[in-house]
Order: structure tokens, then C-alpha cells, then sequence
């Protein structure tokens, strides 16, 4: 494969937070777990964003209004069928759609680029406000989400193992304890080092959406191979996509296909498919015609998805209609990672042309946990939990995990990869 082009975000990653990495989950058996929990009640799980990966941080991408409560937010109406109703405003524009010569890569579709109003004025995502005027330039994006067998090819050519594949150390993991929390005896956490990822795990019962270590579990031997733990397998998946995947699993990816992932600002310009402020990547009307244009959750969140969308968790990659730029799944199905680092602040001071997003993470509901912006919801979003399907709203998650609702697509510039 050709040399990879680099992300647009270098910064360094900022220090690890202590009790908020990957392995905490595996971890909080072997410490004084109740006295954890109670340092950290009422804050694990009441946080709004993308798909963390810690206690605090793992159901980010699945709330609604950063409370966890269960209220519906209200829906978006319009007199349009699918389409924007609003007209275009005069800052908004498309350049010449005319691909600057064949795609660099198979499945890759031409983003023209151009100026966009980017974000959502709605007041339940302030980390999207201000909507502000973003340029980008044209770009190459792949069509659809990365695959299993896209994946696969990568980790049979590299023999590359996801973070989800590898055993942690004890280093890793008593980095991860609270401050003042003593350091458990190697001996008592070795044997139970083995790796793993979290799983979801619908309750059989109602509970409240305020903790979602009711539907989250961490399942040895879970990764992108066995996407529920041992036992599972890929066998009839190949057109998924890639789930279980961190963030440094995607840019390696990335690299190795020649690619990079997309800026949040090239991201949302995509996903936006020339539409001008509408709602969804599709326009402003939930259902045209009746029709649902997303994977997302029916039913009773979290017990049961009634899969009245046609698919009950994870779906095939372009089941649903390509947007205005014939980008498949840029809502829904599974969150997606983006180049940037997250920081709630980040749109009032970024630039107007080609934002390579902010130079470091903060996030003040986890200070120290270093997170990457994640986009466009996923199967698991409901309009009683989650809405963040909505094109102008942002997601994060912890950049050293992966999840089973999170995955990516690539980008490349307008020039051949070199």
C-alpha cells in the first residue's frame, strides 16, 4: 500500500486520567469497587457526547441532553418531504462537483467542498453553538463506513492487533486508579489480565436511564473478530462495519489504505450533502413519506429494539439512502471517529477556512481524559435517549477505546495518494 497521508490533528495526547481508561472496567473487581463508585456517584453516566470508555464516560454518545434522562426531545417538523425548507442562504455554497480526476481509492465518492453553516443553534448541544461559517476544501470520502472485510484485509496483510486484542499490563492498569486508591498486589491482577472490550447488554427488565452500567458490560475476549465475545463471529457480517475499534486502530487503518479520517468540519460538510442548516443528512422531515432513512433505535430503550427501520443493532453498511453527496450511513448505524480532538469550546474561536480542530483535549465533565470527536450517532440512538443522529451535533469518546456502536470511514485529498 502507498504511504499514508497524516491526520490534521498532531497535538500530543494529553495524560490519561487516572480510574478513566479502557481497563478500568476489567480493573474495578480486584479494588475496593463501593468505595469507587461512591467517589464517582452521580456522575458516571450522566454525561452527554460520543462513546467514552471509562465508568464516567462509556454511554456519552447515547444521551440526549447530557443528564441521561429520559425525555423526549422534540422532534424537528417541516412542511418539506425530506427536503430543506429553508432557503439557501447567501454564505452557503457548493463549488463545481466535477471530481478533479478518478478517485484514489475504490468506493470513494468527490466532495466538492465550500462554505456551510456549521453546528446547531438547539439548546440541548451547547458544545455545537455557535452555527458558524466553515470553508473546506474538496475532498475524497469513502462511500460507506469501513467494513469487516475491508478490516480484515488490513489486519491478514499487517497482522495488526486492535487495542481490544491485546493484553494490558499491570502498568496499564494501576495507572488507571483513582488518586489515593492503594495499588491492588500484582499477583492478585495478572491472572485476570486478558483482553477484552464493552459490550452491550440489554436489561430484561425497565430501568432508569441515568446508568447505563445496566446495559454495558466488559466482555473478555470481545474485539472486532468476535464483535459479542467468544463464541461470536463475523459469519454473515462481512458488509458491517468494523466496530470495536479505538482510535488508534482507525488511524492505522488509515495509514496503511493510504488515507487519513476526515476533520470534524470536512466531516459534517460531507454529511450535510449540500443540504443548507437542515436537521438530518437527509433534510428536516424525521420520516418522508413515511420512509425511515436511518438505523436507529424503536421501541423501549434499552430492552427492546423493534427494528421497525428494518434492523435490530448493527446493520449492513448502504441499506439506507445515500445523501446529496451519495455518502451512505452518515446518521446512524455507528458513531463514526474524526481527526479532531474534543473540546466543548472549540467552535468559538476555530477558524472559518479548513478548521484543523483544537491542539489538545479537555473535557470539563472528565478533565484528563483525552478525547477525539466522534460523528453521527448510531443504532443505539432513540428519540427518548439520544438525538445526536441530528447532523449539526458532536459526539466524543476516550481515544484509547473502541465500542460495539463505534467505527470510521476514510477521507483523501484532492491530489493522488501518494
Amino acid at each position: 500500500m502507498s504511504k499514508a497521508s497524516k491526520t490534521k490533528s498532531k497535538a500530543k495526547a494529553p495524560a490519561q486520567a487516572a480510574g478513566t481508561g479502557p481497563w478500568w472496567w476489567l480493573l474495578a473487581p480486584v479494588v475496593a469497587v463501593a468505595a469507587v463508585l461512591t467517589l464517582y456517584s452521580g456522575s458516571f453516566f450522566v454525561r452527554s457526547g460520543g462513546a467514552g470508555g471509562s465508568p464516567r464516560s462509556v454511554a456519552e454518545s447515547d444521551s440526549s441532553a447530557g443528564r441521561g434522562a429520559a425525555i423526549a426531545p422534540k422532534p424537528a417538523e417541516s412542511p418539506s418531504k425530506g427536503k430543506d425548507a429553508r432557503p439557501a442562504s447567501p454564505e452557503h455554497s457548493i463549488r463545481d462537483a466535477t471530481p478533479p480526476g478518478p478517485p484514489p481509492g475504490e468506493g470513494m465518492v468527490w466532495v466538492p467542498g465550500g462554505t456551510y453553516w456549521m453546528g446547531t443553534d438547539d439548546p440541548q448541544f451547547p458544545d455545537a453553538h455557535p452555527v458558524h461559517l466553515v470553508t473546506v476544501d474538496g475532498f475524497w470520502m469513502d462511500r460507506t463506513e469501513v467494513t469487516n472485510a475491508q478490516f480484515r484485509e488490513f489486519a491478514d496483510a499487517t497482522g495488526y492487533e486492535t487495542v481490544a486484542e491485546r493484553t494490558p499490563s499491570y502498568e496499564e492498569i494501576v495507572a488507571q486508579l483513582p488518586p489515593g486508591q492503594p495499588k491492588p498486589p500484582r499477583e492478585q491482577v495478572e491472572p485476570m489480565l486478558e483482553p477484552g472490550s464493552i459490550c452491550f447488554s440489554p436489561p430484561d427488565h425497565p430501568v432508569r436511564l441515568d446508568n447505563a452500567m445496566q446495559w454495558w458490560v466488559w466482555q473478555p475476549g470481545a474485539s472486532w473478530r468476535e464483535p459479542e465475545g467468544p463464541g461470536s463471529n463475523l459469519e454473515g457480517r462481512m458488509d458491517h462495519p468494523v466496530v470495536h475499534v479505538a482510535f488508534e486502530d482507525a488511524i492505522a487503518y488509515a495509514e496503511w489504505a493510504g488515507k487519513r479520517l476526515p476533520t470534524e468540519a470536512e466531516w459534517e460538510f460531507a454529511a450535510r450533502g449540500g443540504l443548507d442548516r437542515a436537521t438530518y443528512t437527509w433534510g428536516d422531515e424525521r420520516h418522508p413519506d413515511g420512509r425511515p432513512m436511518v438505523n436507529n433505535w424503536q421501541g423501549d430503550f434499552p430492552r427492546e429494539d423493534t427494528a421497525e427501520d428494518g434492523f435490530a443493532g448493527v446493520a449492513p453498511v448502504a441499506e439506507f439512502p445515500a445523501n446529496g453527496f451519495g455518502l451512505h450511513d452518515m446518521a446512524g448505524n455507528v458513531w463514526e471517529w474524526c481527526a479532531d480532538w474534543y473540546r466543548p469550546d472549540y467552535y468559538r474561536s476555530s477558524p472559518r477556512s479548513n478548521p484543523p480542530g483544537p491542539e489538545d483535549s479537555i473535557d470539563p465533565m472528565e478533565p484528563g481524559v483525552p478525547k477525539r470527536v466522534q460523528r453521527g450517532g448510531s443504532f443505539m440512538c432513540s428519540d427518548l435517549y439520544c438525538v445526536r443522529y441530528r447532523v449539526g451535533t458532536r459526539g466524543k469518546g476516550a481515544a484509547d477505546s473502541g465500542h460495539p456502536h463505534v467505527g470510521f470511514r476514510c477521507v483523501a485529498d484532492a491530489g493522488p495518494v501518494e
